[in-house]
């Protein structure tokens, strides 16, 4: 289970397995990208979802995926 630090989520309808996952975060990160468009989460959003995630490292990562959709 990923710690939850984060108090909020911007899109708690979007879900996104991680656990048992391919760890890597281009492909983390390209997990959350589809799931936000697949539910409708605008391009401008996604832009800032995949800005601020390629300027951490793979901790702060899973935290920035926790802060905009709901992963388990």
């Amino acid at each position: 289970m990923i710690a939850r630090l984060i108090v909020s989520t911007k899109y708690p309808e979007v879900k996104v397995r991680l656990v048992g996952e391919d760890g890597n975060a281009f492909a983390i990160i390209g997990r959350v990208q589809k799931a936000m468009r697949k539910a409708g989460v605008s391009e401008d959003d996604i832009d800032r979802f995949r800005a601020e995630a390629f300027t951490c490292n793979y901790d702060q990562l899973l935290q920035v995926c926790l802060k905009w959709v709901d992963c388990d």
